[in-house]
C-alpha cells in the first residue's frame, strides 16, 4: 500500500489549506485570482500531481474564505514548491495587498 492509499483502497489526496480575509473591495479580484479556474490554480496545473484547488467562501462571514490544494502527495506538491518557486513568489508578490489577511492552516491527507 502506498502512502496516499488507505486501508480501503481509496486513494488519498494531501490537501494544503490557507484562510483569508478579503476587504470588500477586493473580492472579486481575489475570487478571479484564487478561484479554481484562476491564475493560481493556472500555475498550479503545470505541475505533476496537482489535482484541483477548491475555493471557499464563509456563509456566516462576508470576506472569509479558504482554500484548498488538492495534490496526489506531499511529494507532488514538494517537487512543485521546489521546481516552480520563482513562478509562485512572483504570483505572491502580484497579489500581495489582494488580502486583509492570511493563514496557512495546515496540510492534510483526506
Amino acid at each position: 500500500m502506498s502512502r496516499n492509499e488507505s486501508t480501503s483502497g481509496v486513494v488519498m489526496a494531501y490537501n494544503v489549506i490557507w484562510e483569508f480575509q478579503v476587504p470588500q473591495e477586493k473580492i472579486e479580484d481575489f475570487e478571479a485570482a484564487y478561484g479554481s479556474h484562476g491564475i493560481w490554480a493556472s500555475l498550479f496545473a503545470k505541475a505533476d500531481g496537482f489535482i484541483r484547488l477548491e475555493l471557499l467562501h464563509c456563509t456566516e462571514e462576508k470576506g472569509r474564505y479558504l482554500t484548498i490544494d488538492r495534490w496526489a502527495s506531499q511529494r507532488a506538491f514538494d517537487t512543485f514548491k521546489a521546481d516552480f518557486a520563482a513562478d509562485y513568489n512572483s504570483l505572491d508578490e502580484r497579489f500581495k495587498g489582494i488580502t486583509a489577511s492570511e493563514k496557512h492552516i495546515g496540510a492534510f491527507y483526506t
